[in-house]
């Protein structure tokens, strides 16, 4: 894996040759983990081959389900299982950081839901752990690896609409039962560090740098997480960006991209379908009559292409990983962290 930062220069890891198939063990029966299952049943670089969870009867529920082969009832004991190759991590926001470290001691390499960390700290320490250990971690973005992002990239990198001035990225949904983890304070719960981290990630693919400063205003739950956000990210190379996100609305999910020769729109989707289409749409120049050009892409589930990126990041090298890179995934959880503590202390905060 290449980054840019001094801490994962030179990495090399001790699994990066060509497997028969990655064998993957899940840590926790939530329910994005059937989502994933859902994927991964589709790829031919992957299986999963153990289930932990806090149960025997919950594993084991979860492992004839899916028809796993193994179940345990403690994520230990699948740490301890020599035939896996890797984790994925869905577990609550808050867990994330103690067990994709505990993986990389168990010399496993790590696919982690989004957000890594909800701290900065703790996502340096995540990749202190993977280059110690020489395993990858890497977080969980579907859409960064579906062709409708790749194709994105490559027209900014081509510079299809110039240089990119303003990003306004949102993302929203109606969540109605209250006992829901991610209204849970106290498990790092809320829709910033839940739907918002899609937005923030984006912008910080798109800018290609860490915002240094941000303004943020929230909705407040009775539980004290955030309802709603809005935040402005300022970036030393010019680009203003707006994010926003919501627990408190109609499906919604949407970016638009605005260089100085052109706009691009996209529904940045982590899975496109025929009711959701996997489709970019470019308007070149500056005109009010320039028409917009559709480019439909390849309808493709995103855990599935993300499993399979996954796979050859581990099996093949670096250039193989279509997702957040270290720098990236630390830049990101710096920003949530920033975004935060802006909205609660209704001040700009520097990152």
């Amino acid at each position: 894996m290449t980054a840019s930062i001094d801490l994962f220069k030179g990495r090399t890891t001790k699994k990066e040759q060509r497997v028969d198939k990655l064998k993957i063990g899940i840590l926790g029966t939530a329910d994005i983990a059937r989502e994933f299952m859902a994927g991964i049943r589709l790829s031919q670089k992957a299986d999963v081959v153990a289930i932990a969870s806090r149960t025997l009867d919950k594993a084991e529920a979860f492992a004839s389900e899916f028809e796993i082969g193994k179940a345990y009832a403690a994520y230990d004991a699948l740490l301890a299982d020599v035939e896996i190759d890797a984790i994925y991590n869905p577990l609550p926001n808050t867990l994330h950081a103690e067990w994709s470290i505990r993986a990389a001691e168990a010399g496993k390499h790590v696919l982690c839901e989004k957000p890594l960390t909800p701290s900065a700290i703790d996502a340096t320490a995540i990749f202190e752990a993977a280059q110690k250990n020489s395993v990858h971690i890497v977080e969980a973005y579907p859409y960064l690896a579906q062709p409708q992002t790749i194709r994105l990239r490559q027209l900014l990198d081509e510079g299809a609409i110039g240089r990119v001035r303003l990003v306004r990225a949102s993302i929203g949904f109606s969540m109605s039962d209250r006992d829901n983890i991610r209204l849970d304070p106290t498990l790092a719960g809320g829709s910033l560090l839940d739907a918002g981290s899609y937005p923030v990630s984006l912008v910080r693919v798109i800018a290609g740098e860490r915002a240094t400063r941000t303004y943020a205003v929230a909705d407040w739950t009775e539980t004290g997480v955030d309802r709603s956000m809005v935040a402005t990210l300022e970036h030393a190379g010019g680009l203003l960006a707006q994010i926003s996100c919501s627990f408190g609305t109609g499906v919604h999910r949407h970016a638009l991209i605005s260089g100085d020769e052109g706009v691009i729109e996209t529904s940045y989707s982590n899975h496109t379908s025929p009711e959701r289409p996997a489709v970019l749409q470019l308007r070149r120049g500056t005109s009010w009559s320039t028409a917009y050009e559709t480019i439909s892409l390849p309808e493709m589930d995103g855990f599935l292409a993300e499993i399979d990126s996954f796979a050859d990041l581990i099996s093949i090298g670096s250039p193989q990983w279509s997702g957040a890179t270290p720098e990236q995934s630390v830049d990101i959880a710096r920003t949530l962290e920033a975004i935060i503590a802006s909205a609660r202390a209704h001040i700009p905060i520097d990152l």
